[in-house]
């Protein structure tokens, strides 16, 4: 029948698929292997001033907006301001700024911890500040965990965190920004999602239709509770649950560790929130954008703003091999 000449093909197809999948794999261990051996470095830290990038825009719409006369005055002011931060780079308050956008893995936590040494290496606590500008909707456990704990070493040096949210900070995402000394948010930006969740699909059905065993061995009743090709059973799906569980509640000490006066059981339902109603549920503790605060610290003439980004480095290789394998397991057009 003409549907079981696509069923062999489809199996056909995902068996040279995941062949090539397997080989691309294990070349690119091979080479990151070979990479690791010799030692390269793993990138490069970039330190921006911002102070000038305002005061070029300011000067920018000032030549339309001003008189010739205003203008000298700004110009004049803008001096001032350079050669007072230059003069004693020491004497004045100092944001660092950290960019962290989280995808599922929560893969720029090496990046995060470059920067976290960095500016640790030099902050001051009496006079010292940072600002990480987060937008993560979440991703795997072990990833953002280590992240919020990245930016808990900023707290535990006494070192004032603000974190602050223009869109998305939900699940992980929050896990990250519940650490900081201060969290603001725009009015719609999107605050929560205190819940774990779990999913796979099982094929156990149509393999048995299809006359395929699946067995599967493990040392340990717990081993494997839940599997995508084999029989699932009640216990097992028991456990899988009891395990969520167990992550859901360390999620919510984490929160209420730095967070001590949220009702953490009220707004730890899986819910997610806008701006606006996280402030009156206490998840945030001000309605302000990234930009509007990062404005009002450049008009504190004597505060220097310095982003910095750690930019991991990638071989030419390595931009090969990850196209490959997006390539490969594309799926759809």
């Amino acid at each position: 029948m003409w549907y079981e000449s696509a069923i062999h093909y489809l199996f056909f197809v995902l068996e040279v698929a995941t062949i090539a999948v397997a080989v691309v794999l294990a070349f690119g261990a091979i080479i990151g292997a070979s990479i690791k051996a010799k030692g390269l470095k793993k990138g490069r830290l970039q330190v921006t001033p911002l102070n000038k990038t305002y005061q070029k825009n300011q000067h920018e719409i000032a030549k339309e907006a001003l008189s010739k006369s205003a203008m000298k005055k700004l110009d004049k002011q803008h001096q001032l301001q350079a050669k007072a931060l230059t003069k004693d780079k020491e004497a004045h308050k100092r944001l660092f700024v950290i960019d962290f956008h989280g995808d599922m893995k929560a893969s720029q936590v090496e990046a995060l911890s470059q920067e976290v040494d960095a500016i640790l290496s030099i902050a001051d606590k009496n006079k010292d500040s940072v600002l990480v500008r987060l937008e993560s909707p979440g991703g795997v456990v072990n990833g953002y965990g280590l992240a919020a704990a990245q930016l808990a070493r900023i707290r535990h040096a006494n070192i004032h965190l603000t974190v602050a949210v223009d869109q998305v900070a939900a699940s992980g995402g929050y896990m990250m920004a519940s650490v900081a000394d201060k969290i603001i948010a725009s009015p719609f930006a999107i605050i929560g999602s205190i819940g774990v969740i779990a999913q796979l699909p099982n094929l156990h059905r149509f393999l048995t239709d299809k006359g395929v065993d699946v067995e599967l061995h493990t040392a340990g009743k717990y081993k494997r509770t839940l599997t995508m090709l084999g029989e699932n059973t009640d216990e097992g799906r028991q456990k899988f649950k009891q395990e969520l569980e167990v992550v859901h509640k360390l999620f919510k000490t984490h929160i209420t560790t730095y967070r001590p006066k949220l009702d953490i059981e009220s707004v730890a339902t899986g819910e997610y929130w806008f701006g606006t109603t996280a402030l009156s549920l206490n998840l945030v503790d001000e309605l302000m954008t990234s930009h509007a605060y990062l404005l009002d610290q450049y008009q504190q003439e004597k505060c220097k703003l310095l982003h910095v980004k750690y930019h991991m480095k990638k071989s030419r290789f390595a931009s090969v091999y990850h196209s490959a394998v997006k390539q490969l397991t594309k799926v759809g057009p």
